[in-house]
């Protein structure tokens, strides 16, 4: 994951920030939102069918490999090329949106089928980002 440095400051004078007593608080996002860096990777949503569970299209997915999967994880899979972002039920096989507009999906024993990782956290961003163009 790159790090990206950013120096805030207000520039206002006049009165003290509310934040002024929590300027030496370590807040590392990093730390917050990844549990294991190095099986750890980022993806955008796309579609409707997670609206249920708070994942919204163009939202920021933080996805672990290490995790062990239970039944009723949100997960990215790999369901016969195409990437997916679901809801596993492994008891019988298959991938579940949170929308009724959506039918389960199963796995079939013929598909082409591995699970990604679990998504962990995902992230709303309310403005574009100039790094998730393109």
């Amino acid at each position: 994951m790159r790090v990206i440095p950013i120096a805030a400051s207000a520039g206002i004078t006049g009165f003290e920030s509310p934040a002024a007593d929590y300027l030496q608080l370590p807040l590392s996002l990093d730390e917050l939102l990844i549990e294991h860096p190095s099986a750890t990777f980022i993806g955008q949503a796309a579609g409707d069918s997670m609206q249920g569970i708070g994942i919204y299209d163009g939202d920021i997915l933080i996805v672990d490999r290490h995790v062990a999967v239970q039944s009723g994880d949100v997960i990215v899979a790999n369901l016969n090329g195409e990437f997916v972002c679901k809801i596993i039920d492994k008891n019988r096989r298959l991938l579940l949106s949170s929308s009724e507009k959506y039918q389960p999906v199963p796995v079939n024993e013929w598909d082409a089928f591995s699970i990604e990782g679990v998504v962990i956290r995902s992230i709303r961003c309310h403005r574009p980002s100039h790094l998730l163009r393109g």
